[in-house]
């Protein structure tokens, strides 16, 4: 039973027992009125919680959108390895002539520049790069 249907069973048992008391017939009044208001802020809440539950399916797809990882390319696959482009590669090495750290990025197997140790200016010929696959597949 809702709260208007029992302010309604209220009133009807106050005038079936033919009360004559006016404080009494007011209280019943006044509950009529504070039923209506419940049922009023109960359909209104319902409004919102669907305007909101709208909201947030619009912004889920927009989240979607703006942080989408998904594979743009032909293939259409997230895990293939054409899209993997997006990580920065960084590869370290040290210095025959001085023993400190160099750190190169990809773009070293774009130039065809001589690589120079930034500590003391040797120039890095015949540079093999050692890659090391087995700690990445430990992951």
């Amino acid at each position: 039973m809702t709260i208007t249907e029992k302010a309604a069973y209220l009133r009807g048992f106050a005038d079936a027992a033919k009360v004559d008391d006016e404080l009494i017939k007011k209280i019943v009044e006044i509950i009529d009125d504070m039923a209506v208001c419940i049922a009023d802020l109960d359909d209104t809440t319902d409004a919102i919680i669907e305007q909101l539950d709208a909201v947030d399916e619009d912004l889920g797809s927009l989240e979607e959108y703006v942080y989408d990882d998904d594979c743009d390319c032909c293939c259409d696959d997230d895990d293939c390895c054409c899209c993997d482009d997006d990580e920065d590669v960084t590869y370290e090495l040290e210095c025959p002539e001085c023993g400190k750290t160099i750190y190169l990025d990809d773009s070293i197997f774009e130039s065809d520049e001589d690589i120079t140790c930034p500590a003391c200016g040797a120039v890095l010929e015949d540079l093999t790069l050692d890659f090391d696959f087995e700690d990445e597949d430990k992951d």
